[in-house]
This record gives structure tokens, sequence and C-alpha cells, in this order.
């Protein structure tokens, strides 16, 4: 029979889900659980300089491995701090949990010193939330917490546990199972046979696979289904590396910043076949005028998205890995020369334009010459903005799990952490964060995290001197008019690195640019290396917020 706190059996119900690492802050509302943590053997902790930096250092963690990843958090503003990480991982289907410590039962709503009512708050961020307000709810609350993170479409989940439920003793024998994942949801028979008779019909199919294609099984059946069947693959942001940047079949990302190539060949499609992916606007553009010649046909095992924003021909509601070992021994052999005779000429006389692909201090260089010198067991992680798009573009991505972005809620100040959280799971990788000097200064403070864990990220700072997107919008769509985009000041960040223990260098300065890159990323531990480029550096193509994806400007080729 054992006899221990709640704390102690939350620490113990983490290690039997066999979480290893968990980043944090502690607080009043909290410690106990943190004294419990200080005597677990099997769990490190990662102390985060903010609350949000915790949150993404968990969705790193999440995201790199697949796996759900644990991060702490105390009452009041500590708990406020989580809820745009928990926000960006519900749009991004990333699961993590969430524990955060609340003040004493006896005190819940009587605005004692910092308690927030952090379950009514998370409502709308979380998969599913808890209040725990008993030790004995414990034994429920966590395992069934990860089954939740983890089974059909991922999410987020927030436990909230008062200060006594920590506090409070509890006698067992044993402890729960662990939480597991529910078994996959298999697709109807009936709906595969329609699915592969629809797909064996087609002369000008598309396969267009998102996030929820991202695992290593998923990604080896859509490239079989890509090649066995002729089906060009176009891709979400979140489904970037299903499909290896340099297959034959890849047409790359669609949509806004989409290649001109990638978005007219969906025009001309007959068939759409989606895996994994909503039908997001920065995808799709203008609904209404997006494959308007393409039947559809939609895998996803939310049924929420499913006819959601596009009517689907045939709708299977199932995982998407045991859905697509359905479908393909149902499919015949197509001739589709024609088709991809038809693709190959648009991918080259409207290619993706890169200019100064080669040179290392130009927005598309610096992408281009950095993946030149990693492997592809290389992680990338991104913020939000020119620079991200530009990865997205340009980065010549191998496998899935390899870009971390966030692209649902968009959130600036996601790259770093992330990258801590990716650098945490995958110590033998070499984590590139893409960022802007706007982004970066969103969460910059988790600089000292790196520099403390050691953790292997480099840092490429892409540095306008204001916000590169918005000044975009501005100067296209609202007549030039810039402004509160550009900053005043400008900031050394290659010293401020340096002052969190980071070394940095602005290769910008240097006369030999590409060797200081080398070296940078070459070295074991954060680096910093920054890039100075120019504010009118815009990012095409672009497609107009509101407008159809046959509407974009900029990016032409000229032979």
């Amino acid at each position: 029979m054992m006899r221990i706190s709640g704390a102690e059996l939350t620490i113990r119900l983490l290690e039997e889900q066999g979480i290893s690492c968990i980043a944090g802050i502690p607080g009043g509302c909290n410690l106990p659980l943190y004294d419990a943590l200080s005597r677990s053997e099997r769990i490190r902790h990662v102390l985060a300089r903010h609350e949000q930096g915790a949150g993404f250092i968990a969705q790193g963690m999440a995201r790199a491995s697949g796996r759900a990843a644990v991060f702490f958090a105390t009452s009041g503003p500590g708990a406020t701090n989580t809820l745009t990480a928990l926000a960006d991982a519900k749009l991004d289907s990333v699961p993590i949990i969430c524990i955060t410590g609340q003040v004493a039962s006896s005190l819940i709503g009587t605005d004692a010193f910092q308690e927030v009512d952090i379950y009514g708050m998370s409502l709308p961020v979380t998969k599913h939330n808890f209040l725990v307000r008993s030790v004995e709810e414990l034994l429920r609350c966590i395992p069934e917490a990860f089954n939740i993170a983890m089974s059909g479409r991922p999410g987020p989940v927030l436990i909230d546990i008062p200060k006594d439920v920590q506090s409070g003793v509890i006698s067992l024998e044993k402890l729960p199972e662990p939480g597991r994942p529910e078994p996959p949801l298999a697709p109807d028979p009936l709906l595969i046979r329609r699915a592969a008779d629809m797909c064996n019909a087609s002369e000008r199919p598309v396969l267009f696979l998102g996030g929820g294609a991202c695992t290593p099984e998923r990604s080896r059946l859509a490239r079989m289904l890509a090649e066995a069947h002729q089906m060009p693959v176009t891709t979400s942001l979140q489904g970037l590396g299903v499909i290896p940047s340099e297959h034959e079949h890849s047409l790359g990302m669609l949509g806004m910043h989409g290649a001109r190539c990638t978005n007219l060949i969906l025009e001309e499609a007959d068939l759409l076949l989606v895996v994994g992916a909503r039908f997001d606007d920065r995808a799709t553009g203008r609904m209404d005028r997006f494959c308007p010649r393409a039947k559809v046909i939609h895998i996803d095992t939310d049924a929420g998205e499913v006819d959601k924003l596009r009517r689907a021909h045939i709708g299977i509601i199932a995982d998407a890995g045991l859905s697509l070992g359905a479908l393909l021994p149902q499919l015949r052999k197509r001739d589709r020369s024609a088709w991809l005779l038809r693709v190959a000429e648009l991918k080259r006389s409207q290619p993706l334009v890169m200019q100064g692909a080669d040179d290392p201090l130009t927005p598309y260089g610096i992408i281009r010459c950095a993946a030149s010198l990693v492997d592809e067991d290389a992680i990338i992680t991104t913020d939000v903005g020119q620079h991200q798009m530009r990865a997205a573009q340009a980065y010549p991505f191998s496998r899935p799990r390899q870009w971390l972005s966030s692209g649902g809620l968009g959130t600036m100040g996601f790259g770093l952490p992330a990258a801590i959280g990716a650098a945490l799971q995958r110590p033998e990788a070499t984590v590139l964060c893409f960022s802007g000097d706007g982004s970066l200064l969103m969460n910059i403070q988790e600089l000292a995290t790196a520099a403390d864990e050691q953790a292997n990220v480099k840092i490429i700072l892409c540095n306008n001197n204001g916000l590169g997107l918005v000044q975009q919008q501005q100067d296209l769509f609202f007549g030039g008019r810039l402004f509160a985009s550009a900053y005043p000041g400008r900031v050394d960040f290659t010293r401020i690195a340096e002052g969190f223990g980071v070394p940095g260098v602005n290769i910008s300065q240097s006369a030999r640019p590409m060797e200081e890159l080398r070296k940078a990323l070459h070295a074991r531990g954060p680096r910093l290396v920054q890039v100075d480029i120019r504010a009118e550096d815009k990012v095409f193509p672009m497609v107009p917020p509101g407008a159809a994806n046959l509407d974009m400007i900029g990016g032409e080729y000229h032979a």
C-alpha cells in the first residue's frame, strides 16, 4: 500500500506515461508539484523564462516526436500566459498537456491572490480540460488527458490542480494503466470502393496532403500512391515534408504564397484527393473559385472538417493511414503521361522564382545556403512572417516532422522556444530556426533557456528592422501607407544574444559570409546568425486576401 501526496501521484503518473522532460516555471500554487518533481529520477525539468515559451517548448517536443509533451505553469498570470501556446496547438492539432497550479479549493471563486478561472478561459482553446477536485480524481484525469490528447485529431489538454489537491494524501495499492490513444478509426469499405472508382476514372488528379498525413507511415503510403498512380502532390503549410520537396511529383505548397505553377495545376485538376488537410483560407483562397473543375475526396479523422468549407463528393471520416492503406490496392494503373507532361510544362514555365538563391546575404539565399550546410536529419522551425513563407517555399524538405511552424494561429514568437523543444527531443540533430526581428523579440528571453540547455539551435535572423509581411500588405493593399510597421531604432541582436550566453554573428558585416555561416551551423550548441535584408524585398507570389488563388500577384518568371 502506497501513501503519497497528490503532487507525488501526479509525477508518478507522468513517469508512467513515459514523460522524460517537462518545461515550466514554478510559482506559489504549483510548488508542491515542483517539490515532487525535484525527487524524480526519470523526468528532467527545463526552466523556461515565460510560460508561453514553456508551452512552445512542449510543442517543439511533441511536433518533433509525434508524442504528447507536458509543461507546467502556476496560477494567475502563469496560467493565462499559457493560452496562446494552447490555442496554437489546438489549431495545428498538437498533443500537449498543460498542468497548472490553482489556489486552494476553498478559495476558488473568492478573487484570491493569483486566482483566475483558467478552466473557463481555456475551454475554447483546448480539446478538453479538467479542474481536479480531489486527489482521487488525479487517477482518472491524468491518464484520460493523454488518451484525449493523442486520440483521433490530436490536441491540447489542460489540467488545473488546486494547491490543496497537490498537498492532499492518498493511499493506493497500484497505479492505473497509462492513458493510450484510442485505436485509429477504420474507413468505411464502401466509401473506399467509391473513392477508388473516382480515382480510377480521373484523368488529372492531384493529391493534397496536410498535417494529418505527417507521420512516417502515412508519408510512405502517400508516396507509394503518388508514384504508382502518377498523381502530382501538393501540401498545406503543415504538410510540408510528407513528400520530399525534390520528388518528381512534388508541387510544393499551394495557396497564398504557393508557386504559380502549383495554383495553375490545381485549376486544371479534375480530382482533388485530400488527406489530413482542412480547407484553410490561406490554402484555398476564395473558396467558390478553388479547384472549380475538381471532384473532391476528403479523408480526415475529424468529422467536423469534412464538408465544413468545401462539400466533398466523397467524405471519409477515418484515420489517414488506414484509409490510404485500404485505397492503394483498389487503384488501377493508369497512363497519365499527358497530365504529367502538362504538369511538367507548367512547372517549367511558371516556376517559383528565388532571386539570389546562391547568395547567403539575400532572403532566399540564406535559406538555401543554410540548407546546403546541414544534413537531412536537420529540423526546421520558423516564426511567422516573410521568412516563414520563404522557408516554406525554398527549403528542401525530405521527411515528415522536419518542418515545425505555427500555421493556424500564426504565432510570432513560436520559432525559438519550439526549436529548443525540438533540440531537447532530438539532441543529435541540428535545429535551424528561421526568424525575423519582429518575431524574435516576442520570446527573445528564451535565448537564456537555449544557453542553459546548450540546445543545438541555430537562429537565422532575417532582420529588416520592421514587420515585413505587415509592410508588404500595407504597400500592396493600403496605398503604400506604412504605419506602425517599421521600428525607429535598431536592435543589436548579436550583442543581446551574447548577453544571454549565445554566440552571435552578423554575416552581412563579414568579408566571408558563407564561411561564417558554416562555422555557426557546425558549432555545437546555440548560435545566432543575423542577415540584414531590405524591407522593400517582398515575398512572392502572393494571393491578395479574399481573392482567388489564380489572382496571385508577383513572382512571374521571365526566361
